[in-house]
C-alpha cells in the first residue's frame, strides 16, 4: 500500500509555492521603484526625459497596487511609497 501524505507536507508545498511567487511580485515592486528614481535623477540633469520618468512612476504604481491588493505588501505600505515617489515627481515637474 501506499502510504498517505500528511497536510503538512500539502502545507508545506503551498507556502514554499507562495513564497517563491510573493518574493517575485516584492522584486518587481523594488526594480520598478528603482528604474522611477534614477529616471528621476537623470531626467532632473536632462528635462526631455520627463514622459519616461511619467510612465515609469505609473508602472510603479500599479505594481505597487497590485500587491497591496493581492496582501503581499500592506495597504499603508504601499501608499507610503506612492506618496514618496509621488513627491519627487512633483518636485522635478516644479524645477523644469
Amino acid at each position: 500500500m501506499a502510504k498517505k501524505k500528511s497536510s503538512a507536507e500539502k502545507r508545506h508545498r503551498q507556502s514554499e509555492e507562495r513564497r517563491l511567487r510573493n518574493k517575485a511580485v516584492k522584486s518587481s515592486v523594488r526594480t520598478s521603484a528603482k528604474k522611477f528614481v534614477v529616471l528621476a535623477q537623470k531626467s532632473g540633469r536632462n528635462p526631455s526625459e520627463a514622459g519616461d520618468v511619467e510612465v515609469a512612476l505609473k508602472d510603479m504604481i500599479k505594481k505597487l497596487d497590485t500587491a497591496a491588493q493581492k496582501g503581499i505588501i500592506k495597504k499603508n505600505t504601499a501608499a507610503r511609497k506612492k506618496s514618496r515617489m509621488q513627491r519627487l515627481f512633483n518636485s522635478i515637474k516644479a524645477a523644469q
